[in-house]
């Protein structure tokens, strides 16, 4: 796995629990390393390890963990780049939804060997989608839920979200948009400040 994504799990436990917290995963996971680093590619294995002693270790439910470690992707100053990339997707919701299809490419035109989640949207109506999650992950969609409150909420957009399992290796996804504009949303500028 990419140690960004490796990077960005121990951030977050750093950030929501403490170092402390950080130092019992690693401890559990028999970490040699206390830190991971952004662009090194770890063994396959290790980040469902990580999430296992988080769990653990922190005595947090697997799920809620996860869906945690989607809205701090997106709403953490610290990770602006996460929602940088996911705000490219779109001037609103349904925009950004619509390219999460594609999130895979250009996700790689940041970091050429970074792999992401098979993602695929259907739309049933103009106001219900589901999103297929296809990942070597156990349970990313719930990191995919959290991910997508957050863009709804950084968008303006009021949204029903739903974890319909996963069956044959494939997580679902039900979205219900109830308003596109629902409130304010955050302020997003295509160019970067220095």
């Amino acid at each position: 796995m990419h140690g960004l994504v490796n990077k960005a799990i121990e951030a977050f436990v750093r950030d929501t629990y403490g170092n402390a917290a950080w130092q019992a995963v690693t401890h559990l996971a028999n970490l040699e390393e206390p830190s991971f680093e952004a662009m090194m590619v770890y063994e396959k294995d290790l980040t469902p390890r990580i999430i296992d002693c988080a769990t653990q270790a922190l005595g947090a439910d697997r799920a809620d963990l996860l869906h945690s470690l989607g809205i701090y992707l997106v709403s953490q100053p610290s990770q602006q780049a996460v929602r940088r990339l996911l705000r490219f997707g779109g001037v609103d919701f349904v925009d950004f939804l619509y390219s999460l299809d594609d999130l895979q490419d250009r996700a790689r035109l940041a970091v050429a060997d970074l792999t992401l989640p098979k993602l695929e949207l259907r739309e049933h109506t103009c106001s219900q989608f589901s999103l297929s999650v296809q990942s070597d992950l156990d349970g990313f969609g719930h990191v995919l839920i959290g991910l997508l409150t957050a863009m709804a909420d950084d968008y303006g957009a009021l949204v029903l979200l739903d974890y319909g399992g996963k069956q044959a290796g494939v997580e679902t996804i039900s979205i219900s948009l109830l308003e596109t504009s629902f409130a304010a949303g955050n302020h997003f500028e295509l160019g970067a400040r220095a």
